[in-house]
This record gives C-alpha cells, sequence and structure tokens, in this order.
C-alpha cells in the first residue's frame, strides 16, 4: 500500500502572525485558535485537514538549521487550492490584492482548467485554480 498521510501542516515563516491572520482572514480564510498564540504562531484552515501553520521567522529557525528563503528573489514553493468557481478564483485573488498581497502571473485559462495566483504579505506564491471535471467524464474508463 502507498504512503497516504490524514492531514497535512505546511509550515511557513511570515514577518507579522497579526498582519497575517487579518490577511488571511480578509480573504475568508479562518484559523484555529487551539494552535494559535497571535505571537508567533497561527493555524490557517485551508481545508479539512488541511493546514498551513504561519511562524514568525525567529520560532521557524527553531524548527531547521537552514536559512529562511528571501521570497523576493526565490520562489521556495507555490501552495495550490481548487475554488469551486472561476469567479471564486478572481475573488480569492483580488480579495488577497486589495489586502496588500501582489499579483505574481496573469490569469491563465486552459479551457478546462483556470488559474491564477498571489504573493502574500510574505512572498510566499499561492495559487487558485478551478478546474471542471465535467471535461473527464467518460475519460479513462
Amino acid at each position: 500500500m502507498a504512503l497516504t498521510s490524514t492531514h497535512i501542516f505546511v509550515n511557513q515563516h511570515v514577518k507579522n502572525v497579526k498582519k497575517s491572520m487579518a490577511f488571511f482572514t480578509g480573504i475568508g480564510f479562518e484559523f484555529n485558535m487551539q494552535f494559535t498564540d497571535e505571537e508567533k504562531a497561527a493555524c490557517l484552515v485551508i481545508g479539512e485537514n488541511m493546514f498551513a501553520m504561519l511562524l514568525t521567522e525567529e520560532y521557524f529557525t527553531s524548527f531547521t538549521k537552514k536559512e529562511i528563503v528571501d521570497t523576493d528573489k526565490y520562489a521556495e514553493q507555490i501552495i495550490a487550492l481548487s475554488a469551486e468557481s472561476r469567479e471564486k478564483v478572481d475573488e480569492i485573488v483580488n480579495a488577497a490584492v486589495s489586502l496588500g498581497g501582489k499579483i505574481y502571473a496573469d490569469p491563465v485559462d486552459h479551457g478546462f482548467m483556470y488559474q491564477w495566483g498571489f504573493q502574500d504579505l510574505d512572498g510566499h506564491i499561492w495559487e487558485i485554480g478551478y478546474m471542471d471535471m465535467s471535461s473527464f467524464e467518460g475519460q479513462g474508463q
């Protein structure tokens, strides 16, 4: 049997937990306050059993001996999330930009898939996409 996991926790360094919380709350996300102290760590709820731990840079470095990536120069990762419609993709990205985020690429429309993304306050890349699964009905059977 292949290795599987029941939860995912992505750890990201941030300069200011409270500002990051306000940013993501403004987009529409919620936080699990059981794992949030607002000073050094916040648990962003992405979905069922999916979380991003937003950790101050100082706290983040307590988990690794490596240097923190300068997100102005380097992409450390792209977090790709699905949305329920093309309109929702636009809504999320536009909300992120209105709250201080930055667009990092133009929207891409592949017909069956639409994606657009933003950088959060700390330069981490978030790709939001919608895939029309009806385009794949009857294939691969």
